[in-house]
């Protein structure tokens, strides 16, 4: 039987080429129809590394993203392609295992610039959805950094590749013990970096941060407003962005987001007491918020108050009215959210008030990096709660009660009942 690797980079020397020896099978969460709870498997094959970067994870933390929700609800079609099928494109672990090729290229061979080696078994690394196998010669994979976009990826890897997989959505997740991701996907975490907290920024996070950084230049008396603050992603965008140096308008419309919003300043240091202001939007009207903006900053016309830019995070038309009703002319909205219906632009805004929107999917490889780093150096923490694998369907349930943070699977917990089987 082969021995309890406990994913502790300590166990192993860096540079070793031998894998440790593997179970033979592992336990997995399959989603076996839309709308249906998932169900738990203990005699999965592990996967197999097979492309020259790929490596084999041992995962120690797996995320739950509103994009499984809506994909569990087939709203996402042709996703999944298959069932049934394993969700999580939000996980970290720990290299046990790499592709027999691997020795044969690098990543320095391929013009990655994010990314110049390859991982080594014991190495903590993230792992987001995008972009797995990548093709290395579209449109997308050819691109290079530029003025336009300066935080693309080098020429033969996009997370945008049209060709690539995306674990937990085209192709099997993290919701299993054992996971195969490409190299030039992952990032490597930061000592004192846990799994569960890298989880949850792996999509989460590097959305948001991915959003801010198209909002414009942070800088003194610059204001940015997240819309749906509470949330997942929400929380995680406050801390970027008073980090980022912005003053920030977070917005929400229920009692348990805006807790968690207000746990963010209430537990920060005097930097995000002073520059973050959390509205509930059922009490305060966009106008009302921009009139106080205005006072503050000794503004009197309509359009030179407000906010630079704001991040649109929830799916209703509501809020996107909102969000838009905050900016100031000129101003820029960026939208992550995707309802089934779409939102409606007043032409009003765009040509009167010059008010642009941009939409924000992922971010690169390379923005993954920085985010992890930025989070580590910054303090950028989830509100997180865990449950163990087997209880997965619990999670699900705690997600649409919709109380706002993160919830994550990890490895570590052990379910009590699973326990004697």
């Amino acid at each position: 039987m082969a021995n309890n690797y406990n994913g502790n980079s300590k166990d192993f020397d860096p540079k070793m080429t031998t894998p440790p020896p593997l179970p033979a099978q592992m336990k997995a969460q399959f989603l076996p129809a839309f709308n249906t709870p998932y169900q738990l498997r203990r005699d999965v094959p592990l996967p197999t590394p097979t492309g020259p970067f790929d490596v084999l994870i041992k995962v120690d933390a797996a995320s739950y993203c509103h994009t499984d929700a809506v994909l569990a609800a087939g709203q996402m079609p042709p996703y999944p392609p298959v069932f049934p099928h394993i969700g999580s494109h939000e996980f970290a672990g720990t290299v046990v295992a790499l592709s027999p090729l691997s020795h044969s290229s690098s990543l320095s061979e391929s013009s990655n610039s994010s990314a110049t080696t390859l991982p080594q078994i014991g190495d903590r690394v993230g792992v987001p959805g995008r972009a797995f196998h990548p093709c290395g010669t579209c449109f997308e994979c050819a691109s290079t950094p530029s003025a336009e976009d300066p935080d693309a990826d080098g020429a033969g890897y996009s997370v945008y590749c049209p060709r690539a997989g995306n674990h937990g959505i085209s192709g099997p997740g993290g919701f299993r013990e054992y996971a195969v991701a490409d190299s030039r996907q992952v990032a490597p975490l930061p000592a004192g970096m846990g799994a569960v907290q890298a989880a949850a920024l792996m999509c989460a996070g590097v959305t948001v941060y991915a959003a801010l950084k198209r909002c414009g230049d942070a800088g003194r008396g610059r204001r940015v407003a997240i819309i749906g603050c509470g949330g997942g992603l929400g929380h995680l965008g406050l801390q970027f962005a008073v980090g980022m140096g912005w003053t920030v308008v977070g917005v929400d419309n229920a009692d348990a987001p805006l807790a968690v919003a207000r746990a963010v300043v209430g537990d920060g240091d005097d930097n995000r007491r002073d520059n973050m202001r959390i509205v509930d939007a059922r009490v305060e009207t966009a106008d009302a918020v921009v009139a106080s903006i205005g006072s503050a900053d000794g503004k009197e016309l309509r359009g030179e108050m407000g906010v630079d830019a704001v991040v649109i995070l929830p799916e209703s038309q509501a809020a996107f009215d909102y969000g838009v009703a905050l900016l100031k002319n000129h101003g820029r909205c960026v939208v992550v959210s995707f309802p089934e219906k779409g939102f409606h632009v007043s032409a009003r805004d765009l040509v009167f008030r010059d008010v642009s929107v941009v939409g924000s999917l992922v971010g690169s490889n390379k923005l993954l990096r920085e985010m992890v780093e930025f989070a580590a150096t910054h303090g950028v923490k989830a509100k997180i709660k865990s449950f163990p694998l087997e209880r997965l369907n619990e999670l699900v349930a705690e997600y649409h009660k919709g109380e706002g943070g993160k919830l994550v699977v990890d490895m570590a917990m052990s379910d009590v009942a699973d326990e004697g089987d």
